[in-house]
């Protein structure tokens, strides 16, 4: 676990319904959404490799928003690209729909669950409380070079026609600075900064400053990292590629 941070926000290990997971218990109980992402446990591998992916899997898939609790029709997720085109989903739907090269959703839609891959990268959690309006983000280094939080973050502002400051963020479950060494041309184009020789990137870190600059003042880190904790999640760095992927997901439930 990385030290603790002033904007910290917990996240709580559950294990229900037959899935082991974190969740914030305080955007159910605050929101009304759920926000949280799976565990690398019990085989409930979501790797979506193949095309069409394996029946195994979409089982798993298939079976997730009945887990999380009433009130979820449907499931939207996609193969992603690192990059920082989004899905705008405004109307609810049955099942699990697999969609390629995006890197994030957008929704104002209840009982629609929106779901991205992770085992390192960043899952970016974006909520308008008043509206209900939400968007999941994928950001590992390079999604964050080319701007995943910023289009999130305006594509948001335009759906909820709202400003910066009335949204919610928080940087979920992911590899941490210490975890993360990266060579000076990935920590250049992150950070903009060049540097000689390897060097460790908390991504979190950067994307929490950057949410503060573009006027987003309340940002929450996870305390969690998926490289430290090999008894919970999945780390594509620490397993040298072999690792399954967990699925971060964010939803506002039907009433």
């Amino acid at each position: 676990m990385t030290g603790a941070h002033p904007d910290t926000l917990p996240e709580q290990f559950l294990s229900d319904g037959g899935l082991s997971r974190c969740e914030i218990p305080s955007w159910r109980a605050e929101f009304g959404v759920a926000a949280g992402c799976t565990a690398g446990l019990d085989g409930f591998d979501l790797r979506l490799g193949a095309d069409p992916p394996e029946r195994a899997v979409m089982d798993r898939w298939e079976a997730l928003p009945a887990r999380l609790g009433p009130g979820f029709g449907g499931l939207v997720v996609s193969r992603q690209v690192h990059g920082a085109r989004l899905g705008l989903h405004r109307e609810p739907h049955d099942g699990v729909r697999v969609l390629d090269g995006l890197d994030g959703h957008v929704s104002d839609a209840a009982g629609l669950l929106l779901a991205v891959t992770v085992a390192d990268c960043v899952p970016v959690y974006l909520l308008e409380p008043a509206s209900g309006s939400l968007a999941l983000l994928h950001a590992g280094w390079r999604g964050t070079a080319a701007g995943v939080l910023e289009t999130g973050i305006e594509t948001l502002c335009e759906l909820a026609q709202v400003a910066p400051d009335d949204i919610v963020m928080h940087c979920g479950i992911s590899i941490c600075g210490a975890c993360y060494e990266v060579g000076p041309e990935v920590f250049e184009a992150v950070v903009g900064e060049r540097g000689d020789g390897p060097r460790g990137l908390d991504l979190r870190e950067v994307l929490r400053l950057r949410a503060l600059a573009l006027g987003i003042s309340r940002v929450s880190v996870s305390s969690w990292c998926s490289a430290h904790h090999a008894d919970r999640f999945y780390s594509h760095r620490r397993s040298g590629g072999r690792d399954g992927r967990m699925a971060a997901y964010l939803g506002r439930p039907m009433p």
